[in-house]
Order: C-alpha cells, then sequence, then structure tokens
C-alpha cells in the first residue's frame, strides 16, 4: 500500500482579482502558508498558466512548475472542467455555455468545439511537460436534458447520445495515451457521465480505453442518493483523482433531489465545507488506502454557507488527519510461529 498524497487544494474557486488571489505565485504562497503542499491548477485561467504555451515549451512548462515550488508546493494535476464541459453540448444549452468559450467563437458551437478539443489536447501535452500523470475534465453533455424524460425518449436516442459522445472523445483518449497521462472524468449531474451505470457506458463506447479514468467526488454522490462508498469497491482501479468535498442531503415534505429550482442554501441538497456536511471521509479514506491509490487528496471547497478563507483554512488539517499512514506489517505478526513447506503439510496432515 501506498500513502496518499496531500493535503491539495483546487485553486477554481479562489482565484480573484485582489491579492493574494490574483496570481500563482501569491495564490501558492497563501495555500502554503495554511498547510497545503499541492495546487490543482485550473488552466482556464490566465493568471495561473497559459495552457497552450505549457504545451508547446518546455521551458514554460519548467517556470509554472518553479513558481509552485517556489512556495513549497507541487503541482497535482492541471483542470479542464470548462473546456471538456464544450466538447459536447446540447443546442438547449448553447447560449449558457458560451460564456465557457472565448468572446470570438461565442454563437458558432461548431467553432467552440473545435478549439474545446485543441485545448484538450494542449492539456495532455502540458500535464507530461510538467511531469504529471493525471488530468481533471468533465465530459459534457449531449443528453442530460433528457435525464428524466418527459415526453419519453425516443428509441436508441441514448445510444445514439453515447455513440457521438465517444466518437468526440475517442481521438483525446488517444492523445493523453501517448503523453502518459489518465484523463480523469469528474462524474457530475449535468454531465452525460454522472453515475456508474453512464460511466460504464460511455466505457463500452470507447473499447475500455485505459485512459478514461475517473476523478471521484463524493459530494455528487450525495446529492444523487448514490452510494458513494461502494462506489469505489466497484472502481477503484479506474479512480486516478480524488476530490475532498463535502455535501449533505436533508429532503423534506416540500422538496428533494431536484431543489425546487432554490438557490443553494435553500436546497435540499448542499455542498458544504469539509466536515460541516454528511460525508463519511474516514472510511472512503480507507478504502482507498486499501486499493493503494497513489493520487493526491485535493480539496474542492463549495459550500453555501461557511466563507471560502475558512473553509480553505479548515481544510488543509482535515485532509492531513484523515490520510491514513499505511503499514508495513501486519498486526499479529508476534504471534507467529514460522513456517516451511513441510510445517504446512503438517499442518494439514498431508503426507
Amino acid at each position: 500500500m501506498t500513502n496518499i498524497k496531500g493535503p491539495g487544494i483546487f485553486l477554481a474557486q479562489f482565484m480573484g482579482d485582489t491579492a493574494p488571489f490574483n496570481s500563482l505565485a501569491s495564490i501558492c504562497k497563501w495555500a502554503a502558508s495554511l498547510g497545503f503542499k499541492g495546487v490543482q491548477i485550473p488552466s482556464w485561467d490566465a493568471r495561473c498558466i497559459d495552457l497552450q504555451k505549457a504545451a508547446e515549451s518546455k521551458t514554460y512548462a519548467e517556470e509554472i512548475k518553479g513558481i509552485v515550488a517556489a512556495a513549497g508546493l507541487e503541482i497535482t494535476e492541471l483542470s479542464t472542467h470548462l473546456q471538456g464541459q464544450l466538447v459536447a453540448v446540447n443546442p438547449a444549452y448553447d447560449a449558457l455555455f458560451d460564456g465557457f468559450a472565448p468572446e470570438g467563437l461565442r454563437g458558432n458551437p461548431s467553432a467552440r468545439t473545435e478549439w474545446a478539443v485543441q485545448q484538450l489536447k494542449y492539456a495532455a501535452k502540458a500535464s507530461q511537460n510538467l511531469g504529471l500523470n493525471a488530468h481533471a475534465t468533465f465530459s459534457g453533455a449531449l443528453l442530460w436534458q433528457t435525464v428524466y424524460p418527459w415526453p419519453q425518449r425516443p428509441a436508441r436516442l441514448v445510444e445514439t447520445g453515447f455513440t457521438e459522445l465517444a466518437k468526440r472523445w475517442m481521438p483525446i483518449l488517444n492523445e493523453f495515451d501517448a503523453h502518459g497521462i489518465d484523463l480523469c472524468y469528474e462524474i457530475h449531474p449535468g454531465e452525460d457521465l454522472h453515475d456508474g451505470v453512464t460511466y460504464e457506458m460511455f466505457l463500452e463506447k470507447v473499447n475500455n480505453h485505459p485512459r478514461a479514468c475517473l476523478l471521484y467526488d463524493p459530494s455528487h454522490f450525495v446529492l444523487q442518493c448514490l452510494d458513494y462508498k461502494t462506489y469505489i469497491d466497484h472502481y477503484h482501479e479506474r479512480i486516478k483523482m480524488f476530490h475532498v468535498k463535502d455535501a449533505e442531503f436533508n429532503p423534506t415534505g416540500k422538496q428533494g433531489v431536484y431543489g425546487g429550482y432554490q438557490s443553494w442554501v435553500d436546497r435540499a441538497g448542499r455542498f458544504r465545507s469539509l466536515g460541516d456536511g454528511q460525508v463519511d471521509f474516514k472510511t472512503i479514506f480507507s478504502k482507498l488506502a486499501q486499493y493503494n491509490y497513489t493520487g493526491w487528496a485535493v480539496m474542492e471547497w463549495e459550500c453555501a454557507l461557511k466563507h471560502p478563507e475558512t473553509g480553505a483554512a479548515e481544510g488543509a488539517p482535515f485532509i492531513q488527519q484523515h490520510i491514513i499512514r499505511v503499514t508495513d506489517k501486519t498486526f499479529d505478526d508476534f504471534a507467529g510461529t514460522g513456517s516451511d513447506e513441510n510445517f504446512n503439510k503438517k499442518i494439514l496432515g498431508i503426507n
């Protein structure tokens, strides 16, 4: 078994226009002061990184590594959540997701998709240049608006949708494979890959591609009422990334999973700061240790109530306390009697 690395922090929710959150150097120093050991970098934020330049210039990639290292940190992974979303967008969401693309591509879905695919390919090479081995993204969605179908879905609509989704992602997966990087889909409501079943449907369509891996985030499963613990038993071989994020689900006689169009603070299902929700992190960290998860434990802060800086300050020690120093001993070794093949046969009554 291997010790989980951490604590890490996903910078996306903390970047801003005022110091120390407005540059990679200053936010890394801030994160280090709180006890974090790694940063997960949002590749769409120019204050952190120029993704294309990191893909095309090893010198620039080394400069980025140097900035992070100067704060005493490591880069855990890059993220292309926003770009990955744009690999597959149903026309019903075109206007909403246009904001994720450069201004010149808005209103042009085909150009937007082409840009997104290229962004993912840059991310594969940039990850290699940075010495990383995993990358975070979203799958995008062609079918999400039919998740609770009314009227009923036309025959084979889901089959057609997953076939197209796989067609778009297969060249990207091959690019990541060429650069030795696991592409980790965050299984998330709003994406066509939003639970175990949909992930398996996709995996079948991409011929069980070895790089089609998972970013495990239990908070999204709490809000779906999915068993996030046995999920690890099912998919541990594909889990290559871990977002440590808390959540709670408190249904009432008026509201359940769908939230009644309420704001986050008034939903039955809410994201919470670490330790304030219902996620059983002791079991999660135990299972990941059991299955020899070798990646990072990265805090993703999202909370409807608590200030982000408070959540971050509490997050590093929370993760550190949950990381298990795995054992290289068996607790009953003291009672061992020694053995050889003849002794074993004698015990079993074998001549």
